[in-house]
């Protein structure tokens, strides 16, 4: 390109290319790049020039080059396929006509803040610094997939695609997938109309997604399988419309999406599936309106109050070592009867390792017999008798002082009214003196003999009496060594 060929607009951005200097084209320092449009030509700058100085600017010795413009007009398309530019790129408060085309390349530093484009096609480049895209408003899809980022990813306050109905929001519209980024991603207060998509992207610091508004109502807000986090995921505030899905993902310190919103009432609103995640916080959050799904995913630590929980979840294999806020089991285990697969054992173990881990013993026990009256509801008639007996008599061994009570009761029972009508004596002058205490422990336990039980003989209702007793008494210690010997097992 001619040097005499530049407009006066241009010559100013060429003339401070070799020293780095900034060009300010803008009328006032709060102007955005919003209505560019109808910028004159005092604003307009070629995208072929910004081209020809990236890739063979002049060059002043001992300053270091680079293109710095705000409040400009740039027409055509800024084409860096393949480019290798180690000049900084900042381009502040711009209007964008066609989208930037930087596939392949291999760039020093590039950012675009408070701009307005119809989209970036950065697939495969490299980025020595840092790419970023802050307050920028983005009207068609920012494809990023491949790339290799050496520092961090900002989409600060970046609104990218327009709000649209139909299956026009199944479009991702932000792609970052399989890409490396060495520190972090901030897109604190970010907009997405449309599909979020960072499968298998690998980040070295953290995720940072606080106030982010992913709105995709019906189709996949965000795409996030086999994500990995160096540090945290963070969506404080964060609004997901449709599904979020984190499956396979790996963020060893906290996933933190305190007071977020998840909506997609018609499918699955949260997915954390084979996910393995430090801290979970999903703390002051409204009932999740649509599906939960956290199979086999592991977590350290899962804060989640049983509000949270929408009316059907999948939680088959989940684990997690505690539970928070911690509350009492009555309160918890409401949450286990939306399990869409049925009655599942573990998730009641899970649940009562949780109380035992943080202490509560008492907690742990009434889990397990939530356990057991669940599993009774899916066996056959004849079963259910038997567990209905166990449950009532001694709790499934988990309410031993039951069996104490029903075994005080019938004794005092026994004792008045054998004591009111003592039984005849089998063999006059041979029986020992009665007692009508010891004569209903001899009926009621088979074990423990008196000598009581063989000397006399009731009568007429007291006879029926001594039936029930001893019918009673075997119950009893049946279902009481059966339901002490499952309690110890499971210690």
């Amino acid at each position: 390109m001619e040097i005499n060929d530049l407009t006066p607009a241009e010559r100013r951005v060429w003339d401070a290319f070799p020293r780095g200097e900034g060009v300010d084209f803008r009328e006032h320092a709060d102007e955005t790049g919003a209505t560019g449009e109808t910028w004159g030509p005092e604003r307009t700058v070629r995208a072929e020039v910004l081209t020809a100085l990236l890739l063979a600017g002049p060059n002043v010795g001992g300053q270091v080059a680079g293109l710095n413009i705000r409040g400009a007009r740039i027409t055509g398309k800024l084409n860096l396929r393949y480019a290798v530019v180690e000049h900084p790129i900042r381009l502040r408060a711009c209007w964008f006509e066609r989208k930037p085309l930087l596939y392949g390349a291999n760039l020093r530093y590039f950012v675009v803040n408070d701009s307005t484009l119809p989209g970036l096609t950065a697939d495969s480049v490299s980025v020595d610094v840092a790419l970023k895209l802050s307050c920028c408003r983005i009207t068609g899809p920012v494809r990023l997939a491949g790339a290799r980022i050496r520092g961090g990813l900002f989409l600060r306050r970046a609104v990218i695609g327009t709000p649209t109905t139909g299956e026009e929001v199944q479009e991702p519209l932000l792609q970052v997938n399989h890409v490396d980024i060495g520190t972090d991603v901030i897109a604190m207060e970010l907009t997405v109309h449309g599909q979020t998509r960072i499968n298998g992207t690998t980040v070295g610091g953290q995720i940072n997604l606080n106030d982010a508004r992913l709105l995709a109502p019906g189709g996949i807000a965000l795409h996030a399988e086999n994500l990995s986090v160096g540090t945290d995921l963070r969506g404080h505030r964060l609004e997901s419309q449709g599904l979020f899905n984190l499956t396979g993902s790996r963020i060893p310190g906290q996933l933190y999406l305190g007071r977020a919103a998840f909506s997609n009432p018609d499918g699955v609103a949260l997915r954390a599936s084979s996910c393995v995640a430090g801290e979970v916080w999903l703390n002051s959050c409204d009932t999740i309106r649509g599906g939960v799904n956290l199979r086999r995913s592991q977590f350290e630590m899962l804060h989640m109050p049983p509000e949270t929980w929408p009316e059907q979840i999948r939680i088959d294999g989940l684990s997690y070592r505690t539970l928070a806020p911690h509350l009492p089991a009555e309160e918890r285990l409401p949450a286990l009867e939306r399990e869409e697969s049925g009655y599942l054992p573990y998730a009641y173990e899970q649940l009562a390792a949780a109380y035992r881990t943080a202490g509560d013993e008492a907690a742990a026990r009434t889990v397990q017999l939530a356990k057991l009256r669940r599993h009774r509801r899916t066996l056959p008639r004849h079963a259910r008798f038997w567990g209905l007996l166990q449950d009532v008599t001694v709790g499934y061994g988990f309410r031993p002082l039951r069996a104490a009570g029903w075994l005080l009761a019938l004794l005092l029972i026994g004792s008045v009214s054998y004591g009111i009508h003592p039984p005849r004596e089998l063999k006059a002058g041979e029986a020992p003196e009665f007692n009508p205490v010891f004569y209903t422990i001899d009926l009621m336990l088979p074990i423990i003999g008196f000598g009581q039980e063989q000397a006399f003989a009731p009568d007429g209702w007291y006879q029926w009496l001594s039936y029930v007793l001893i019918v009673t008494g075997w119950i009893l210690a049946t279902t009481t060594a059966a339901g002490v010997s499952r309690s110890l097992q499971r210690q």
